[in-house]
């Protein structure tokens, strides 16, 4: 169920702090688990989920950044907390604060994905929102996507060396620590 040319109405959709999104991936990214919350907030069926890469409710707005530090992390079977801005199907947004992690078999190898997401607060998503533009422009600055990654990720490392942070710290300085 591809989008389609569905353009950001700048509308969002809310939901409770007691809600969790849950949806869970195969190695590829596809889609193979979603909870009746994820398909609310993303405006489908579970029927039109199951099967579709996850990055369908990617939202333009995020930075490319983001996902390499995700990916980075999770493939090296680490878990991630993160800041992200999803895209329903009728181009409403909604914001999360994900828990990923990578799901093991019995000898420890990777089989898929699992995220966990929680609203995030408005004073979290003002920040963030605010940071991830600047790293927009800077992944948009350059002449090809692959340097906008590469730009995108140095401006990352500075900002966190400038901060005397790692990555993680950084997201639990933001959040207060949940």
């Amino acid at each position: 169920m591809p989008k389609n040319n569905v353009k950001p109405t700048g509308i969002e959709n809310t939901f409770s702090e007691n809600e969790i999104i849950v949806s869970k991936t195969d190695l590829k990214g596809e889609i193979t688990y979603v909870n009746d919350v994820f398909c609310k907030l993303a405006e489908a069926k579970e029927s039109e989920m199951i099967g579709q890469p996850h990055n369908v409710i990617r939202h333009p707005d995020m930075p490319r950044t983001i996902f390499h530090f995700l990916w980075q992390q999770i493939k090296s079977k680490n878990e991630i907390f993160a800041y992200v801005k999803n895209m329903a199907m009728s181009g409403n947004h909604y914001w999360v604060f994900a828990h990923v992690t990578p799901t093991l078999d019995g000898s420890g190898n990777i089989v898929g994905f699992h995220s966990s997401r929680r609203a995030a607060p408005k004073a979290e998503i003002d920040f963030i929102d605010s940071l991830y533009k600047k790293i927009k422009d800077v992944e948009e600055g350059s002449s090809n996507r692959k340097d906008g990654l590469e730009a995108g990720v140095a401006f990352v490392n500075d900002y966190l060396a400038n901060e005397g942070l790692t990555y993680d710290e950084f997201v639990w300085s933001v959040s207060g620590n949940r």
